[in-house]
């Protein structure tokens, strides 16, 4: 049998980051919820949601990486004759 103060110490440390991990998933929801209103309204005033999201999405990455994307799509639609 475990002696009873480690235990104690590895159960209340246990506990302690399953709280912690806990608390920051509700976070993560209200900012998912913030998010979602943010958008709603954006739609509301008439904004293309899909190419805000598309934009955020770009934003993110590297300008080289976003260049070299660009001209496969571009090699891409001229095979496909859509230019």
């Amino acid at each position: 049998m475990p002696n009873d103060a480690a235990y104690n110490v590895t159960a209340d440390e246990l506990r302690q980051f399953i709280e912690q991990y806990e608390s920051l998933e509700a976070e993560k929801k209200d900012i998912s919820e913030q998010q979602k209103d943010i958008m709603s309204e954006a739609k509301a005033r008439g904004y293309d949601v899909k190419a805000m999201k598309t934009i955020i999405s770009l934003r993110k990455r590297d300008k080289d990486d976003i260049a070299e994307m660009e001209a496969i799509i571009e090699i891409y639609k001229q095979a496909l004759g859509m230019e």
